[in-house]
C-alpha cells in the first residue's frame, strides 16, 4: 500500500492528479483500480472525477511493479511513461512520432526525451554512468505532433544539426487552418521578431532590430469550408514560424490558442492546434556512418484530421 497527501493548493481531478504523480500508469490501469476498491481518498472510494485539494490523504493498494515507482536514485527518466511510438531507428539515431501535449523536453518526469532515455535505457543501449545522454536534434511546441528526432550520442546531434543549419534536411508538416489562402499555394518571406519575455513572436513585412528572416513554403491540399488542409515546408525554422507566419496572412492554426482565433477554437472544440510535423527527407549523404539515413523519406502517421479534411468531415461538431 502507497499513503500520500496531496500538497498542491489548487483542486484538480483525481485522475489528472494520478497521471501525473505516475506517468507510467495509463487512464484504463487507474479506472480499474477504482472499480476493485484500490484508490481511496480520506479513507472512501471516489470517482476520478472527484477533485483532490491540499491535505486529501489518498491510499494507493497497489504494488509498485504496477506503479512502476523507480528506486529513489534511479535516474528521473525511469519516471517517464513507457508510450514510444519509434517511426524509424538506427545505430545513431531515433526518431519518434510525439503525441500533441507531450512536451519534448522540461524538468518534469514524463517529456519526449526522458521517454526516448528510458526506451534506449531499457534496450541496453544507454548506461547513464557511462555514456553521454541522447539529445534532442530540434523541439516542436507541445501542441505540435509528430517527428522528433533523437541522437543517441553527440557526434549524431552534432551531424544533424549541421544538415539543418545547411538546409539539406527538408522538413513538411500538415496542418489546417481557419481561412483559405490566397494564392492556393505560396512562398511567404517576412522577418520574425521574438518577444521572449512574453513568450510569443511577431511577423513583420520590413526588417528592424532584433528580427530574423523566415520563408514558409505552403500548398493547399484540400478546402472544407471555412477551413483549408495545408502542407507546409519550412526553409528556416524560428520559434512558432508556422503558426505565427499563416496567421500574419488571416489564416491561424486551428485550435492554435497563442496565434488563433479563439472563437473558431472553441467551436471546433479543440485542444491542441491542427500542427504535425509529418515528413523528414535526408539529401544524399557521402559520411559511411550515416549512410543508412541517405535520401531516407520518413513519414509519421496521418493525423486525425487529414482523413477528415479529405472527406470533409470536420465540422463544428468536434473533431468528428
Amino acid at each position: 500500500m502507497k499513503q500520500f497527501i496531496v500538497q498542491q493548493s489548487t483542486p484538480q481531478r483525481l485522475d489528472k492528479y494520478l497521471q501525473q504523480q505516475f506517468p507510467s500508469v495509463g487512464f484504463g490501469r487507474w479506472s480499474r483500480a477504482v472499480k476493485e476498491n484500490k484508490v481511496k481518498v480520506n479513507g472512501k472510494k471516489q470517482p476520478l472525477s472527484y477533485r483532490v485539494v491540499q491535505g486529501d490523504e489518498i491510499r494507493l493498494y497497489l504494488s509498485d511493479e504496477i506503479l512502476q515507482v523507480p528506486q529513489e536514485d534511479a535516474p528521473l527518466f525511469m519516471s517517464a511513461r513507457k508510450e514510444l511510438s519509434v517511426v524509424y531507428e538506427d545505430e545513431n539515431l531515433l526518431i519518434c512520432n510525439k503525441p500533441s501535449g507531450l512536451a519534448v523536453y522540461g524538468e518534469q518526469a514524463d517529456t519526449l526525451l526522458h521517454r526516448a532515455q528510458r526506451y534506449l535505457y531499457e534496450k541496453g543501449e544507454y548506461q547513464p554512468e557511462q555514456q553521454t545522454p541522447p539529445c534532442l536534434c530540434h523541439r516542436l511546441d507541445t501542441g505540435t505532433s509528430g517527428l522528433v528526432m533523437v541522437a543517441k550520442n553527440p557526434q549524431t546531434g552534432q551531424f544533424i544539426s549541421d544538415l539543418m543549419a545547411a538546409h539539406q534536411l527538408k522538413k513538411e508538416y500538415l496542418c489546417v487552418t481557419f481561412g483559405r489562402p490566397s494564392p492556393a499555394n505560396a512562398v511567404l518571406h517576412d522577418y520574425l521578431y521574438k518577444d521572449s519575455t512574453k513568450g510569443i513572436v511577431y511577423v513583420e513585412k520590413q526588417k528592424r532590430a532584433g528580427c530574423k528572416p523566415i520563408e514558409t513554403h505552403y500548398e493547399t491540399i484540400c478546402v472544407s469550408g471555412r477551413l483549408a488542409l495545408l502542407k507546409v515546408r519550412l526553409i528556416t525554422g524560428r520559434t512558432h514560424q508556422i503558426r505565427a507566419h499563416l496567421a500574419s496572412i488571416g489564416c491561424p492554426i486551428l485550435g492554435d490558442s497563442k496565434y488563433g482565433n479563439q472563437a473558431a477554437n472553441r467551436a471546433f472544440k479543440l485542444k491542441y492546434q491542427a500542427l504535425c510535423s509529418w515528413k523528414l527527407t535526408f539529401p544524399e549523404i557521402g559520411d559511411k556512418r550515416y549512410a543508412a539515413l541517405s535520401k531516407r523519406e520518413v513519414c509519421a502517421p496521418y493525423p486525425w484530421y487529414h482523413s477528415q479534411m479529405l472527406e470533409h468531415q470536420l465540422d463544428t461538431t468536434g473533431e468528428g
